[in-house]
């Protein structure tokens, strides 16, 4: 039963032993997750169809990242206790299992087309069947998260998130005009078509995933169990200084996650775009495309930052997977626990991880549905991100933590916009 107000925590002793560069790394695994080989893909394909032209999205979608994922956060660090948990206490079931069955699909959607980034991207470097790539690195993400701990991840997903470090190296070396960058950047150019409505959706979807929910709300979960607080009502509440210090994480995870989607915009919208090679299927397709017109590097850096945020994005996808099954049925898992203690949700991201290698070996490629995934995703958003600004507001999960103006203000802001943009792409389709 959820606690009442009172019982909730909210002055505690703070997390210890965590320096600034631990604290620092949790929210730049989230934001290089966030910018994974779908959304790469959705980026390059939102570049090279109207060039610069689409970079104002980039400052547009940064207070909407943060405050999503700050909202997950905060859920996990107060509530103690990860998203669906959270939502299958406060929310009638016809509200949890349609929201379930939408996130977990997605998550393996997502996850096959990742696979597939990776197989496609390596298969430029590499003269191997693209579905064999994608099973030696299922097998090697798999085998990550099943011996490996929590600590292990963690630390091998900071260094992994440096490889996205590589688009910005693409986009020099593309050579774009100065001036024209600014002025597409904070000049905001619209086309109110179904096909421009589609990609901003699409941007809105894969910058605001589900799964980035999920496993933001989790990893604050996973943090209190490694501190040692691995009952519920040890970890319910936060005092203020650990919600600053998770403001400051998150905000700079997301500043990280919207350089690289801005500067994947600006590699394609440079090169891509002024040739004529409008049309991109995969992040691999846009690595391929730059070889040409930006230089053997610029390709190569962006088809490493695919593999190097594939291999760290994959794992995330499928252990959301996992926490949203077992904390949606009331059931433990954790990736803290040995897989003997938790074994729903290691049988859960064996599946998901199965499924999304056969959805490759059977010729589906989903990677060609990119856009349309993040549409879906952005569709997803709004009803998601009520879901979270009432749970945030609700006293009897947060105490005296509830919102406050500014994050409440950013918060439903976001609902409104997301709401008016997915209003926006289905009058183009009934009109």
């Amino acid at each position: 039963m959820t606690p009442r107000p009172r019982e909730i925590p909210t002055e505690r002793r703070p997390r210890n032993g965590k320096s600034f560069l631990r604290e620092l790394g949790l929210g730049v695994i989230t934001g290089a997750a966030d910018d994974d080989p779908s959304a790469i893909g959705t980026y390059a394909s939102a570049g090279a169809r109207f060039g610069l032209g689409f970079l104002w999205i980039a400052p547009v979608l940064l207070p909407m990242m943060y405050v999503v994922v700050y909202l997950s956060a905060k859920i996990g660090q107060v509530g103690g206790e990860g998203l669906f948990a959270a939502i299958r206490e406060r929310f009638p079931r016809w509200v949890l299992y349609p929201t379930l069955v939408f996130a977990f699909t997605g998550n393996v959607i997502e996850a096959a087309a990742d696979l597939g980034g990776i197989g496609a991207a390596l298969n430029l470097l590499v003269p191997i069947p693209i579905p064999w790539i994608v099973a030696g690195t299922a097998v090697v993400v798999f085998a990550l998260q099943y011996f490996g701990s929590y600590g292990v991840l963690r630390d091998t997903f900071r260094w992994l998130a440096l490889a996205l470090l590589a688009y910005i190296g693409a986009a020099v070396l593309a050579r774009p005009d100065p001036l024209e960058v600014l002025r597409a950047t904070f000049v905001p150019r619209v086309e109110f078509t179904q096909e421009f409505l589609s990609l901003v959706v699409a941007c809105i979807g894969t910058s605001l995933s589900a799964y980035i929910y999920t496993w933001q709300s989790n990893q604050e979960v996973e943090e209190e169990i490694a501190q040692g607080r691995v009952k519920l009502w040890q970890r319910r509440g936060a005092t203020r200084e650990e919600l600053r210090r998770t403001r400051r994480d998150v905000l700079i995870g997301m500043i990280f996650s919207n350089v690289i989607l801005y500067f994947i915009i600006l590699s394609t919208g440079a090169t891509l775009h002024p040739a004529g090679q409008t049309e991109v299927a995969t992040a691999a397709h846009a690595a391929a495309a730059l070889k040409p017109l930006a230089g053997e590097a610029a390709g190569l850096l962006f088809a490493l930052g695919v593999v190097g945020v594939g291999v760290m994005a994959v794992p995330v996808m499928t252990a959301g997977a996992a926490y949203d099954l077992v904390q949606a049925f009331g059931r433990k898992g954790s990736l803290q626990g040995k897989p003997r203690e938790s074994k729903l949700f290691y049988a859960t991201i064996a599946v998901v991880t199965a499924v999304a290698v056969g959805l490759n070996f059977l010729g589906f490629n989903p990677m060609k549905a990119l856009v349309w995934s993040g549409i879906v995703q952005g569709f997803s958003v709004p009803p998601l991100l009520l879901l979270m600004m009432l749970m945030t507001n609700d006293r009897r999960l947060m105490g005296e933590r509830t919102n406050g103006r500014f994050t409440n203000a950013l918060g439903w802001t976001t609902t409104v916009v997301t709401f008016a943009a997915t209003a926006a792409l289905v009058a183009t389709w009934i009109l």
